[in-house]
């Protein structure tokens, strides 16, 4: 009998078979760019006008910190409204609020603190809406395809991450950061007509109230084993390896003394990383068990970053960071999988949104820390550091806990199943 959280695995672009999720793929695609384009833009903009590690990280945290509170909230109205109407709505708010911030900049130069309540705006609605949009994915596809699609949605994020700053940099040079803002304003109406463009099955009515259901998602996560020590691992990893990529700005003015290109480039280079892991994830975990890419990846999180902390100059950098990218995002790319194979459709929301909320709450005081020990310490001894840490905690839970992981090979419990079949919308 085949293992359930191991699906049969087909050609890695199969998903893209499905119109529904080949629209919101490419809409995703799109929009990534202009987000990351304006990530690589406006850190840099912020490093450089304040020549501040802790206001590059105040930027960042103001993406992430929103999940932490508002995450439970997406989550449970994912589960209980329409998912496409949520996450039209949430993009719709973004568009809004990067056209507002792209006219700021036409009129003046906003300081580091508007930079911070646009950035804090647009991690609220990305909250509200991201579980919406990722409970999704498996309405679009079969369930044998879903590990892919969930690699080739890492894959478009990422790909963001290695087109944005490249082509962000080019505009910036040219003609100016208001227009790298202007393009990523206008990148959200592709993610706009792709939502327009899919149909989902309705789904039975949940009147659970909301903080109700939030609670209730909270139960369930505590009591799967595969779902409660995915996030235990994600925490961990979270709150040593993630500030990297909210510090590569500071890294640069402060570390390597380099330039917005030399941000642009590093950036890239663990997007391309995490590209590569977005393509090659199906075939990993055909080849290997989900467990073991899991367990790989967080083992070799901290070499990684260790090897980036040491690198004398941007240009060394480059290759620990294509790893460490790749690294990192195998493992969210395996807590993602193992979220959509072990969470029934009623309690999908719920469950995505709480690893958005370790990610959100974790990676914010994370960064935090990390940002403020970096303008004592230095950024790169805090880098290093944090290897080390991990590797040392892991070591210890190797030996106290040796089969902790085991959990998310076991048997998946169905859960309720609705009351109601879905019916077809057309």
């Amino acid at each position: 009998m085949s293992d359930p959280t191991q699906p049969q695995h087909r050609s890695v672009f199969a998903p893209l078979r499905s119109r529904s999720f080949a629209f919101v793929w490419t809409g995703s695609v799109v929009s990534n760019i202009g987000t990351w384009m304006q990530a690589a833009a406006l850190g840099f903009y912020v490093a450089h006008l304040t020549k501040s590690a802790t206001w590059t990280a105040v930027v960042a945290i103001g993406e992430f910190a929103p999940t932490a509170l508002l995450g439970p909230i997406g989550g449970a109205i994912a589960d209980r409204y329409s998912r496409r109407a949520i996450a039209m709505f949430t993009t719709l708010e973004q568009t809004i609020a990067a056209s507002i911030i792209t006219f700021l900049m036409v009129v003046g130069k906003p300081g580091a603190p508007v930079i911070a309540i646009y950035a804090l705006s647009n991690g609220c609605m990305f909250a509200l809406g991201f579980p919406s949009l990722q409970s999704m994915t498996p309405e679009f596809v079969p369930k044998e395809d879903l590990s892919g699609a969930i690699g080739l949605s890492s894959a478009a994020w990422n790909l963001g991450r290695v087109l944005g700053p490249v082509i962000g940099a080019l505009i910036y040079k040219q003609w100016g950061i208001t227009w790298v803002l202007g393009i990523n304003a206008a990148s959200f109406l592709a993610v706009l007509f792709a939502l327009s463009m899919i149909r989902l099955a309705k789904r039975p009515p949940n009147n659970v109230p909301i903080f109700a259901a939030i609670a209730e998602g909270l139960r369930f996560i505590r009591n799967e084993p595969g779902l409660n020590i995915t996030i235990r691992a994600l925490t961990l990893n979270t709150l040593c390896i993630a500030p990297f990529i909210g510090l590569i700005p500071a890294m640069v003015e402060k570390v390597y003394r380099g330039h917005q290109g030399d941000v642009s480039r590093l950036i890239t280079a663990q997007g391309i990383g995490a590209v590569i892991t977005g393509f090659m994830f199906a075939r990993l975990t055909r080849r290997y068990s989900l467990r073991q890419v899991f367990t790989a990846a967080l083992w070799l999180g901290p070499i990684a970053i260790i090897a980036y902390g040491l690198a004398p100059n941007s240009w060394y950098a480059l290759v620990p960071l294509i790893c460490t990218g790749a690294i990192y995002f195998a493992v969210m790319t395996s807590v993602n999988n193992i979220a959509q194979l072990r969470a029934p459709t009623e309690f999908r929301g719920r469950v995505l949104s709480t690893n958005q909320v370790v990610l959100g709450s974790v990676y914010s005081v994370a960064l935090a820390i990390q940002g403020r020990l970096g303008d004592v310490f230095g950024v790169r001894e805090v880098t290093i550091g944090s290897g080390v840490a991990l590797l040392a905690a892991l070591t210890i839970l190797s030996v106290t806990h040796p089969d902790a992981l085991d959990a998310i090979e076991q048997p998946v419990d169905p859960g309720p199943l609705p009351t109601n079949p879905p019916v077809q919308v057309h």
